[in-house]
Parts: C-alpha cells; sequence; structure tokens
C-alpha cells in the first residue's frame, strides 16, 4: 500500500500531503530494489527502513532520508547507490500504483494501513501500540488467523488511546 496513492484524490492537510510524498521516495527505492534484486527485498528494506523511522525516531528530512535508505540498502546487502538513484526518479511510479491497486482491491478505499491479506481474505490491521512477543505474537497471530477464516467478518475497531510504542 502506498499512502501516497491512496490520499492523492482526498481533501487531507499540506502536511500529510508532504509526509507521504517523502515516504514515496522510500516506497521507490524499495521497488527499484525489488525490480532490480528481487521482491525478497521488500520486506527486508520495509523493516529496516520502518527501524530508523520509528524506532530509532530519524527524521523525515530529505537528507535524513536519504541516508536512512542507503544504510537500509547497505543493511540487506545492496549497493547504497540505489538510493539516490531512486528516491527522485519516476520509473517505477507506474508499478507501485499497480501494486497500491492490487492491495487496496482486496480491502477498499476506506482504509489506512497496515492490509494483511490471509488466504482469500484482507484486512485493514492488526493496529497495535506496542510490539507482541513470544507467546503474545503468536495468540495475536493465532486470533487474525481465526476471524480469516469467517467471509461475512469484516471489523473490529475502537479508538486509539496511545501513540505507538517501538520498544
Amino acid at each position: 500500500m502506498s499512502l501516497y496513492v491512496l490520499n492523492e484524490d482526498k481533501d487531507v492537510s499540506d502536511d500529510y500531503r508532504a509526509s507521504s510524498a517523502k515516504g514515496q521516495q522510500l516506497v521507490r527505492v524499495i521497488a527499484a530494489a525489488a525490480d532490480r534484486h528481487g521482491e525478497e527485498y521488500i520486506g527486508r528494506l520495509y523493516t529496516e527502513f520502518g527501524t530508523r523511522l520509528h524506532n530509532e525516531g530519524r527524521d523525515r528530512e530529505l537528507g535524513t532520508l536519504l541516508a536512512i535508505a542507503e544504510e537500509s540498502l547497505e543493511a540487506v546487502g545492496l549497493d547504497k547507490g540505489l538510493a539516490a538513484e531512486a528516491m527522485d526518479s519516476t520509473e517505477y511510479d507506474e508499478a507501485i500504483r499497480k501494486s497500491h491497486n492490487e492491495g487496496i482491491t482486496l480491502v477498499g478505499q476506506e482504509v489506512g494501513t497496515p492490509v494483511i491479506r490471509v488466504g482469500a481474505n484482507a484486512f485493514f490491521g492488526p493496529v497495535v501500540t506496542t510490539i507482541p512477543r513470544g507467546e503474545d505474537a503468536g495468540r495475536l497471530w493465532d486470533g487474525v488467523l481465526l476471524v480469516t477464516e469467517f467471509d461475512d467478518f469484516f471489523e473490529l475497531k475502537r479508538s486509539r488511546t496511545r501513540r505507538p510504542s517501538f520498544d
């Protein structure tokens, strides 16, 4: 899913639109890496980017985004030069849009991220504020698998009262 593509025609704040455009630069790096080196790099790079942005709280300024992309590429064994080459290139935008549309078609336009697909069903979520570990992670996943077995199951939701914690 691309938040940039999802919200490009929606009424969102200028700050949110700018933030999504910056995020799209990292998505371009992922798309370029997947195209050139294989889809196994999608999850690996997504994790590396997320660790630097969320866990470490690194800024999203252009110079910092370039550094994050370069460090992440090196962490997965790829040439860091791909970052500068791909971030501002529109070469992979159509592939990103196609992938986004395939994913969002599974769940509908009224959702955000994350989206997961299990078997024939896909859902927005789960959204948690702390990372479950060990047995708790397994129990949460078991619950997700259970509800995905029901074709008529669509949503569980409550308002968030806590910010995400990446500890």
